[in-house]
């Protein structure tokens, strides 16, 4: 097999890899109803649920990166992939709430090693286009976010949950098959992990703001995605089902932005790219918060997906050009500071949304891309090259 052969190889490994990480993310939002009568469940046990994907992944964020710089990505993609799919068929027959609880931290910390191993995969193998090679991995994680509910809607009339789940769960055998018979990279660092190197990126302060970045980043997504359907019901007057078709705009603009950004970002620098982005995002949070027209909140959250598209194939980008021969490690600090936003700045937009109701709280998403855009400059002065996706810099 030629490099140039095992670079394809590698990709497409990745992207079935962040396809399967979509697929995670999405199933225990489109199973819970059935969860909840399978089981009587209450509204606060079923939350707990959510507490314990939140933990696998932050658990599978942090223990992938040593691991895959010391002994490769192989053994690690495989084990993600594995556990998401004993996760998945032990839901689907699960006898016991505690049994599902156990499956589902099994799922998130399949999904955290996942995350952050194809994003860290592509990176290393995408020098000098790191940031077009993660935006377009990111355009995997949107079909496999997408298609799982869609998928359910149309199947739930013909088969049960247990058996669409467990259908799922073969499914992801697909990438476990392809992923065993791929060929990798040997480990950066076979002969022994610096730990000294290790403990100097968590006092990088250059790297923190790169988490950071992810930090807003990550808390805007999950606020945006997990508040929008509500926002338009109870601010804009919206049924429940004409509401989730407006959130649909949100993940439609984020995907092709993301399209069109695996072409812009190869010529064009990925600073000013990121940087229109978050224009365009401001702008459509701007609209959001201050319109009563349903017309235009649609295209003002239509405009935020497309804003948010460029912040994590850029942010991820800078990490693997400079942290090139500790990618693995590197990608898990930021990965992990981006899920502790995740948890935040959502909680933070409900607590606010208590007070001053949710058009008050959404108030939250224009404030936090100018602290973004800031960022942004910050990190680009410090790193002269970072914005430019086409210049590696070395370790």
């Amino acid at each position: 097999m030629t490099e140039r052969n095992d670079h394809g190889a590698l990709v497409a490994v990745s992207y079935l890899g962040m396809l399967t990480f979509g697929i995670v993310l999405t199933t225990l939002g489109a199973i819970l109803p059935s969860l909840i009568a399978r089981f009587g469940m209450s509204k606060a046990d079923a939350g707990t649920l959510f507490v314990m994907m939140s933990f696998g992944i932050l658990v599978g964020s942090l223990v992938f990166g040593p691991i895959v710089d010391r002994r490769g990505y192989k053994g690690m993609l495989l084990a993600g992939v594995a556990l998401i799919a004993i996760g998945l068929a032990g839901i689907a027959y699960a006898p016991s709430v505690g049994v599902v609880r156990g499956m589902i931290v099994l799922v998130g910390l399949g999904g955290g090693i996942i995350n952050g191993g194809t994003n860290a995969l592509v990176a290393d193998v995408s020098a000098g286009e790191r940031s077009a090679g993660l935006s377009l991995l990111g355009v995997f994680f949107g079909i496999g976010a997408v298609g799982v509910p869609f998928a359910l809607s149309m199947l739930l009339g013909t088969f049960s949950y247990a058996a669409l789940i467990a259908g799922v769960a073969a499914l992801v055998l697909v990438p476990l098959v392809v992923t065993a018979a791929t060929r990798f990279p040997a480990p950066k660092q076979a002969q022994g992990f610096p730990i000294a190197d290790a403990g100097q990126l968590l006092r990088d302060p250059i790297l923190l703001l790169m988490g950071m970045m992810l930090f807003l980043e990550s808390g805007m997504e999950i606020t945006v995605g997990g508040w929008t359907a509500t926002y338009f019901h109870e601010t804009l007057g919206l049924t429940d089902q004409r509401a989730l078709i407006f959130l649909s705009l949100y993940w439609f603009g984020m995907m092709l932005a993301r399209l069109a950004l695996g072409w812009l970002l190869r010529r064009a620098s990925a600073a000013r790219v990121m940087f229109g982005c978050l224009v365009l995002g401001f702008i459509g949070a701007m609209i959001l918060v201050t319109t009563s027209s349903v017309a235009a909140a649609g295209a003002g959250v239509f405009l935020i997906g497309c804003g948010f598209a460029a912040t994590y194939p850029v942010v991820l980008g800078f990490v693997g050009d400079r942290y090139a021969q500790l990618s693995g490690t590197a990608f898990s600090v930021v990965i992990v500071i981006a899920l502790i936003g995740g948890m935040v700045l959502p909680w933070a937009t409900g607590a606010l949304g208590a007070v001053y109701g949710l058009r008050g709280s959404f108030v939250i998403i224009p404030t936090a891309l100018v602290l973004l855009a800031l960022l942004l400059g910050v990190v680009t002065r410090r790193l002269p090259v970072a914005g430019n996706a086409t210049t590696p810099q070395p370790a």
